[in-house]
């Protein structure tokens, strides 16, 4: 390879790496939420309000951990519209309204998926 190709192939190769670790950090990340709230959700059935309060504060915990890299690397209302879930997810929660927090937490999980597919390294994404 010619020495002026070499930092461009260099350059390509370093954000095709990016690119494919953002995609599984993204996937791994959105999955142990979405695997808290199906608990939580699985808690509201057994009338477990303080439980699922728990497992929804533990996957907001995590999620607002990760606000930065969230913020820089996915769009903002996707990351806007998932906090705002949280949040009505919590208020469900503290008044006991299940059909509310069941359907909420659906909805909640639904777009964390959505946030992973979006960080997905697919030809869809990439064109």
């Amino acid at each position: 390879m010619k020495k002026g190709l070499l930092i461009p192939a260099a350059l390509l190769g370093a954000i095709l790496a990016f690119c494919l670790w953002n995609g599984a950090a993204m996937s791994a990340h959105t999955a142990r939420w979405r695997a808290q709230l199906e608990e939580a959700d699985r808690l509201v059935l057994l009338e477990d309000w303080q439980g699922a309060a728990a497992a929804i504060r533990a996957a907001y915990a995590g999620w607002t951990e990760r606000q930065t890299y969230l913020h820089c690397v996915t769009g903002h209302d996707a990351v806007d519209d998932a906090e705002a879930m949280y949040h009505r997810a919590l208020a469900f929660t503290e008044r006991e309204e299940d059909s509310e927090l069941r359907a909420e937490l659906a909805d909640l999980r639904d777009q964390l998926r959505l946030l992973a597919e979006m960080e997905e390294f697919s030809l869809r994404n990439v064109l």
